[in-house]
């Protein structure tokens, strides 16, 4: 349902370094892309995540409510990226655990512009 998702950066090489490492962590790598924008993917046809310098060319800012969910497998790899995260250079914004008994396990941290990353598993039905 979701193709990809844009995010914007004030320094492009130090974002694509910070998610290079980080999407490493699940088998993602940088794509395609040029200069003002990269998207990063496992391959053809899977969601993608893109930075980019944004295009009205104004100042990059993180949207008040809006946040990237990145899909993790339980509470051992969710760990694993919010560790590499903050390694990373990003910020917390709430440790691993457990949100929501039994259905949401997540972590969150804004990387190195302040964008909102939550690292994620959902057990439904």
């Amino acid at each position: 349902m979701i193709g990809y998702v844009t995010i914007g950066t004030k320094d492009m090489a130090k974002a694509c370094a910070f998610y290079d490492a980080l999407f490493a962590e699940l088998g993602g790598k940088q794509l395609f892309g040029m200069d003002r924008i990269k998207f990063y993917g496992t391959g053809p046809g899977a969601p993608m995540l893109a930075v980019c310098i944004p295009y009205d060319e104004k100042e990059q800012h993180p949207g008040n409510g809006v946040m990237i969910a990145i899909p993790a497998k339980g509470i051992e790899q969710i760990t694993k990226l919010y560790n590499k995260a903050i390694e990373l250079g990003a910020t917390d914004e709430g440790e691993p655990g457990e949100r929501i008994p039994g259905v949401f396990t997540g972590a969150y941290v804004r990387d190195l512009d302040g964008n909102k990353l939550c690292f994620f598993e959902m057990k439904t039905g």
